[in-house]
Parts: C-alpha cells; structure tokens; sequence
C-alpha cells in the first residue's frame, strides 16, 4: 500500500528541451562539445561528474569555458544550462497538489549545484514550493550517488524510514525504474507523452 510518492524532476515534473540546451551552448557559447555531454537520461563527462557531485560547479564551469569562444563568462554556462528546463505543466502541478493532500511526497533526482536552484524555482513559479510541497529531497550530487545505483535507492529508503514496497516512485528513464523495482520500491515508468496522473491513476 502506498504511503509515499517520490518523483524524479526533469522529464516527470519539469519538462526538457534537450535541443534547445544544445542551440543554447553552441549559440552563447560556441560549445560544440555539449553534445558529448548532455544525455536524455544520464550525463557524461564532466557533466556527469557535476551531477555525481565529484566535480565542483566552479570547476565545471572553467572547463566549459576553456572550449568556448573568447569573452564568454561563467555566468553564460548557468545561462545555457537553464535553457534545458522549460517548466512544469499545469497538469502535473494539479496532480502533485492533489497528491500532497494524500500523501508526502519527496523528489529524487540525478541533478547538480547549477540547474537544481532553477528546478527549485520553475517549482515555486508553478506553485509548488519545494519547502512545503515536499518532506525531502534526495540529490545525486549532494549524496555522490546516481541513479540507478541500488545503493542510492537504499539510502533514500533509509531516510526515508518506510518499507521499500510503501514508496511509489516516478520516473522517466527505463533503467531508473529498473534499479528502483530492484530494491522493492513500486516504481513507474514515465513514457514520452504520458500525463503523470495516468501513471498514479490508482492514488
């Protein structure tokens, strides 16, 4: 029986413009290697070491810049970056606040130090503070674990403090959900297209 929903952020509650984050880098910053790094699912490179938590922001955003067009500055690489999140959908900020009337609810997210303030804020814009709408948030680069890492999963189980099979979890990638199910967490596949309320229709 469900006790807790956990959603993952970019793709389930804010959309991605994985293009437009490409023009973006390559336009502002003349880029061209952010096609290396930036994965519908899972982040490469140093992309992925920011997200990992192993790479500092500062860090990362030097070695962007060091491939980038002469004049570019730090604060054009979080520019770029925000140009991946376009915001949540007026159906899936009315499905999280009928569900935070049911439930707690918690976030779960392969994320970094640069995009997680802009996700924190295109939540509150959609009326959905962070602070009040969800008990938790578990981030990939303040925890140093990824998903699908069974260990990650373990961990917010334990902090969590519910059985693995009381927590029902979204999320848009396939091999997410797989590591999820792998731990006994009900987790649910996000397809393309799909309104999350179909997907928790039985909440």
């Amino acid at each position: 029986m469900a006790k807790a929903v956990i959603f993952d952020i970019g793709g389930v509650l804010i959309g991605l413009d994985m293009d437009g984050c490409i023009r973006a880098f390559r336009e502002i910053l003349g880029f061209d290697r952010i096609t290396e790094l930036l994965d519908p699912c899972h982040q490469k490179g140093i992309y992925g070491e920011l997200e990992e938590g192993i790479l500092p922001a500062d860090d990362f955003r030097r070695q962007v810049l060091v491939d980038s067009k002469p004049g570019a500055k730090p604060e054009d690489v979080d520019r770029c970056m925000a140009h991946l999140l376009t915001g949540v959908a007026p159906e899936t900020a009315e499905t999280v606040r009928r569900l935070a009337g049911k439930y707690p609810l918690y976030l779960l997210s392969n994320n970094n130090p640069i995009s997680m303030p802009l996700c924190r804020e295109a939540l509150r814009k959609a009326g959905l503070p962070p602070e009040t709408t969800f008990k938790g948030e578990f981030v990939s680069c303040e925890l140093k674990m990824l998903k699908p890492s069974r260990a990650f999963y373990k961990e917010v189980v334990r902090r969590i403090g519910l059985p693995a099979g009381d927590l029902v979890f979204v999320d848009d990638n396939k091999a997410n959900v797989d590591g999820a199910l792998a731990v006994g967490i009900d987790a649910r596949y996000l397809a393309p297209g799909q309104l999350l309320a179909d997907v928790l229709k039985d909440l």
